[in-house]
């Protein structure tokens, strides 16, 4: 999902983090911040949750990390353009560990369905609104 996170951040002239443990290969692009962090469990996500803010867009599919950047204000997105919200994220969560649960006991044996064109479709829409709205909001609180 970087380039069309990447497509949409040129579009509107913002900056972009992308955090990992490894595996990113710093940007030449201003606009882009690399964010290296150490090796270890949730490294990244409390890295993320620690320096997100109010009207900030994260992008992820992990359930508790997007669950904690609610909690602070911050909007998430998931790959397929779905939206986490205050709204939403108790019930995610909760789907998340019965499904953790049944793939235990064996009662299911499948993960998440494949990333189809649609789903990057529906992301660069779904990116593009929200970016749209976290600017509406961010011009609301400076007035």
């Amino acid at each position: 999902m970087k380039e069309e996170i990447k497509k949409v951040a040129e579009r509107h002239g913002l900056i972009t983090t992308f955090v990992a443990n490894g595996g990113l290969r710093p940007s030449r692009d201003p606009q882009i911040r690399t964010v290296i962090v150490p090796s270890g469990p949730d490294e990244a996500d409390d890295w993320i949750v620690d320096n997100i803010m109010q009207n900030d867009i994260a992008v992820t599919a992990d359930i508790p990390l997007a669950q904690r950047v609610v909690a602070k204000g911050a909007l998430v997105l998931k790959p397929n353009g779905k939206v986490f919200s205050p709204d939403n994220i108790g019930m995610a969560v909760a789907m998340r560990d019965l499904k953790h649960d049944l793939r235990e006991t064996g009662a299911i044996t499948t993960h998440n369905p494949t990333f189809s064109g649609r789903d990057r479709s529906q992301f660069l829409s779904a990116m593009d609104t929200t970016v749209r709205r976290c600017l509406k909001a961010i011009t609301r609180e400076k007035s």
